[in-house]
């Protein structure tokens, strides 16, 4: 039996605590904040209650398998599932209203051919046919395997070309997939938002990023009641049942290291833990500090062939909490995707790059060099028909959520080009109406309703969660040699792991899940482990 720290109670360094001490180790936990589950919060107020996080869950099966693996309980007697239908609703620039139900091939078909014009569905299924011949091809060695020396494998796209005429043509980013072939910006813009949602620029993401909008097509979309923190909590019970320690308020300053290997945790306070095994839940810039480097330093945690070279243009989430006077209408879909009025703007505010100074920017106190902030952004409306989340039958609890630039004004980290202080005085506030402003196309009578709301920012994701600007992890993605890959779960240190959306497979409550289960399969079976069969 190991003793094994953990730093950070987020989800995937949770979901490795729980598999860890069935294994029969002795586990503790040790989390800076006051609360576990990472960027899985929850906000209430005055009987309202909203996810401050992810507000949807994708591929329960791998939490059902950390449930089963862990427990006598399995996933649905722990928290209460549902399938929400329709999947989503989307209002593009046009006006044009399209609802896409949950898990259905030919329903989803169907309702684009009777919005959108005939043949339109047919066209989005065949990127849906060719999207699962990428996640096939790469399923196994990018989620369900630990990440080798032999990453370069997964450098090669997989999404495969298509034939135009004579010729094979391959796209070589998601943008080039959704102007080749699906050759309307409705569809553009609906293949494109499934990137955005994750943080991703479509402009330099690669085509696998077609599995993304697959995954939720064939898998459906699901949501927790009482939002997604119900789920944080039945893995925290979970971990507590299986006696893992947890010790809040303790931020860790460092890795302690004896004979060349992780031997424990240095604390806030100078205190020191001692540990057979070490699981460090953080953003690796930080994890490079712990280890005696600097942001950035990675030499020592892992070998440059295990580190591919991250995109430089982070992201965050802004998040608008909305209590609203009045009974949410029956037949609303629980999600609404309000598009961008001008994709180039939004692109362009959030990650820089084109035409930054277009109409539709805001520059100005609170702003990046280069950045700034879109007047009619993509924004993501949930209206969940969830009792747990509102006072009574007569009122409605509505989460806004946008991706935006990161926060500019962090000690020791560089900002992106396009990065906005988040404090800055009205900042938030005037943005915040802005994003009301767009909900209106899909909440009537929104203003008229609206009783108070609440405001969340990169810097509150910053401060929360300790990511060095409030960015939010996207999913690993195959393709780009490598540029979308994650450093790998084993350190060059002897003892030291890496878990969570900051590290191998990516960010996402179900990649926050296998990573948890890739890091507990190296301590348990070996560093020659190839994953679960």
């Amino acid at each position: 039996m190991a003793r094994i720290a953990v730093i950070g109670a987020g989800m995937g360094a949770m979901a490795a605590a729980a598999r860890l001490a069935v294994a029969g180790h002795r586990v503790a936990v040790y989390e800076r904040a006051e609360t576990y589950g990472g960027g899985v919060r929850r906000f209430e107020r005055d009987g309202f209650g909203f996810d401050t996080g992810p507000g949807l869950l994708h591929l329960p099966a791998v939490l059902r398998d950390l449930f089963l693996k862990t427990g006598k309980e399995s996933l649905e007697q722990c928290v209460e599932l549902s399938q929400v239908d329709p999947a989503s609703r989307h209002v593009f620039a046009d006006g044009t209203d399209v609802a896409l139900p949950n898990a259905s091939r030919a329903g989803v078909i169907q309702e684009l051919d009777a919005v959108l014009g005939p043949g339109m569905g047919e066209r989005w299924s065949e990127l849906v046919n060719r999207a699962r011949e990428a996640w096939d091809a790469t399923r196994r060695p990018l989620l369900e395997e630990p990440v080798r020396q032999d990453w370069t494998v997964l450098g090669r796209d997989p999404y495969p070309a298509v034939r135009r005429g004579l010729l094979r043509r391959g796209a070589t980013t998601l943008a080039e997939v959704a102007a080749r072939e699906l050759r309307d910006p409705r569809l553009g813009a609906l293949l494109e938002s499934h990137a955005l949602a994750y943080g991703l620029d479509p402009r330099v993401a690669p085509p696998s990023a077609v599995v993304l909008p697959y995954v939720e097509q064939t898998f459906g979309s699901w949501y927790v009641r009482g939002g997604t923190r119900a789920l944080a909590d039945a893995l925290y019970k979970r971990c507590l049942e299986r006696k893992v320690e947890f010790v809040f308020g303790a931020g860790v300053d460092a890795v302690a290291e004896k004979d060349g290997r992780a031997a424990g945790v240095v604390l806030t306070d100078g205190s020191r833990e001692d540990a057979d095994l070490v699981v460090a839940g953080v953003d690796p810039r930080a994890l490079a500090v712990m280890t005696g480097g600097s942001p950035g330093a990675y030499g020592r945690l892992w070998h440059a062939r295990d580190v591919p070279p991250r995109p430089e243009r982070p992201s965050g989430r802004f998040t608008v909490l909305l209590a609203l006077r009045g009974a949410r209408p029956e037949g609303t879909a629980h999600r609404t995707v309000v598009h961008a009025a001008d994709r180039d703007a939004e692109l362009a505010a959030v990650f820089g790059g084109g035409a930054s100074a277009r109409p539709g920017l805001r520059r100005g106190p609170g702003t990046g060099e280069r950045g700034g902030l879109c007047d009619r952004p993509t924004v993501t409306v949930l209206r969940p028909d969830d009792p747990v989340q509102r006072p009574d039958a007569e009122h409605e609890a509505v989460t806004l959520t946008v991706t935006v630039p990161p926060h500019a004004r962090v000690a020791g980290a560089e900002p992106s080009p396009t990065a906005v202080d988040w404090t800055a005085e009205s900042v938030a506030e005037e943005f915040a109406q802005r994003v009301i402003a767009v909900a209106g196309s899909a909440v009537p009578d929104l203003r008229e309703r609206l009783l108070w709301h609440e405001i969340r920012t990169p810097a509150d994701t910053a401060e929360e969660t300790g990511a060095a600007d409030g960015a939010v992890p996207g999913p690993a993605l195959a393709g780009a040699e490598g540029r979308w890959l994650h450093p790998a779960n084993l350190t060059r240190i002897p003892g030291l792991y890496a878990v969570g959306g900051w590290s191998h497979p990516g960010g996402g409550l179900a990649h926050a899940g296998m990573s948890g289960a890739l890091v507990a399969g190296l301590i348990v079976e070996g560093a020659d482990w190839r994953g679960s069969q």
